[in-house]
């Protein structure tokens, strides 16, 4: 471990318990700050109303603590975005804010088009396919950043709760943070090593750091904010929770190689620039594919798939026009 890790680990680490909704609710008035949580959605109509409806009841109806509640879908084939409406949410096609500006698939699209659509100054990320969770996971994140205003990014943690095949749970899981992500840190950014859950998909930030970095268009998103904010403002800029446990749906493996495509290239970017907090161009290829294998009818054929390698250019450099109604899905 990095030597600076344990005194950031000690001070910046907290539990979810340290922050009650009631004295962030006294917090978030005296700062006159507004909150919005965005979830990026895509073929998730069986969790998503779930996910919208406990924290719209606790935290909008129950305490009027979030201000906006918003899902960005992205081109999804299901219910996804009709469900979600229907449990309180502000639905948003991903391709139809600032269309202008094109539109690309992956979990970091839909991220950098919520800047657009939303008005807090304080974002929390949560995924649309949780199973166990509580909106106790939005308290948590909001937490740090209301506590200090040094912080600027807060990652959640927790233990993964996955189903194994006999019907018993497991804490294993983080197939890509394990293989990919953690080495990762270890060899290039070991002062992050004492981040618990890199790729956390819960996570909250402020408004003018996203607004500041690029973001890549797929799953990179989650690596690059850590990996950007940390050479910009070093790991003081940077806060941990501990939101207790969680589940969610599970990748298949040849969908979890394709995430582990786009982490890499988002790591080289940055590798090839440390020192420096701007992307470089590197050697990465500009429109990279993975090569897979499949096996249909007993014979084994190949199979190549895009990697998403595109970086979206920070918000701050890009004239912003207010949302309108017609940009509301219904």
């Amino acid at each position: 471990m990095h030597s600076r890790t344990p005194a950031w680990y000690s001070r910046r680490t907290s539990l979810w318990r340290d922050w009650p909704a009631e004295v962030l609710l006294e917090r978030k008035r005296r700062a006159e700050a507004r909150i919005s949580v965005v979830i990026p959605a895509r073929d998730e109509e069986r969790t998503v109303a779930g996910v919208v409806g406990s924290i719209r009841a606790a935290l909008m109806e129950q305490i009027p603590l979030v201000d906006e509640l918003v899902v960005i879908d992205s081109d999804s084939a299901d219910g996804t975005a009709t469900v979600a409406a229907r449990a309180g949410a502000t639905v948003y096609r991903a391709r139809d804010v600032v269309s202008e500006l094109g539109a690309y698939p992956g979990k970091g699209e839909a991220l950098w088009k919520s800047l657009f659509v939303t008005e807090g100054d304080l974002l929390v990320f949560i995924d649309a396919d949780l199973t166990h969770w509580g909106p106790h996971f939005v308290t948590g994140l909001l937490g740090p950043l209301f506590a200090d205003p040094g912080v600027l990014l807060v990652k959640g943690f927790y233990a993964r709760i996955a189903a194994r095949t006999d019907g018993s749970a497991s804490t294993e899981g983080g197939r890509v943070t394990e293989l990919v992500a953690r080495p990762l840190l270890s060899l290039w950014w070991p002062e992050l090593t004492g981040v618990v859950q890199p790729l956390a998909g819960e996570w909250a930030a402020r408004r003018e750091l996203m607004e500041s970095l690029p973001i890549p268009v797929g799953y990179g998103v989650e690596l690059s904010t850590l990996l950007d904010t940390a050479a910009r403002f070093g790991l003081d800029g940077i806060a941990q929770v501990d939101l207790g446990s969680r589940a969610h749906s599970h990748q298949t493996d040849h969908d979890l190689a394709l995430m582990a495509a786009e982490l890499l290239i988002v790591a080289e970017r940055r590798r090839q620039a440390k020192g420096a907090w701007e992307v470089s161009g590197g050697p990465v290829p500009a429109d990279p594919w993975l090569q897979q294998f499949v096996r249909e009818g007993g014979q084994v054929r190949p199979v190549a798939r895009a990697i998403p390698a595109r970086e979206r250019p920070p918000v701050a450099g890009l004239a912003r026009r207010p949302p309108g109604r017609e940009d509301v899905w219904r």
